[in-house]
Formats: C-alpha cells, structure tokens, sequence
C-alpha cells in the first residue's frame, strides 16, 4: 500500500453495503454481502479521480485486514480482489477453501 494511504481508515458503510476510504474528497470502495462465518467481495471501484493512484489496492488491503481481524472467511467474487490476492499471495489465507476459485490462487 502506497504511503499516503496508510492513516486513512476503512469505513464499513453498512447502509450501503460497502467497505470504503476516502481520498482527497474521492471515494474506493468494495461492495459486499456479509454472513455470519463469510464476508463475499463482490465489487471495487474507485471514482475516476482516483485513477493510477493506488486507492483501489489500499482499500482492498485495508478490507482483507478487516476480514481477518474479524474471524470471518473472503469469498473473493470480485475480479479485482481475486487478481489482487493471486498477486499476494499470502491473503489466500483467508479464503474459504470452499470458495469455486480456490484453487486457482
């Protein structure tokens, strides 16, 4: 995560259904379903604004931290968050090892 990201803190927006940061007045953010044992990743976004500057990464890491602070299994459905954790590999930790594409991290 790029080192002007790392203060900012993740916001869960539960009325949205979202994971978020926010960077110079712009939004990142993860859209998601949560169970009780499960968190799925469905989509990330970052407002164009945002472009080339890292803010989809950080709030993708910032979210994987989230998930496994808390306890609870990814379901990494969004594209993105799936490139980001073949990349890294040290997040399939956290994947449910149920999840399709497990295999293919």
């Amino acid at each position: 995560m790029k080192p002007e990201f790392e203060n900012i803190s993740l916001v869960k927006n539960e009325e949205k259904k979202r994971f978020e940061i926010e960077y110079n007045n712009h939004f990142a953010f993860i859209d998601y379903k949560e169970t009780s044992h499960q968190i799925a990743l469905i989509h990330t976004e970052a407002e164009p604004e945002l472009a080339g500057t890292g803010a989809a990464a950080a709030v993708v890491e910032k979210t994987l931290i989230y998930i496994e602070e808390s306890g609870k299994k990814l379901l990494p459905f969004c594209p993105y968050v799936f490139a980001f954790i073949k990349k890294h590999t040290e997040w399939k930790r956290i994947v449910d090892e149920r999840f399709e594409g497990y295999d293919n991290i």
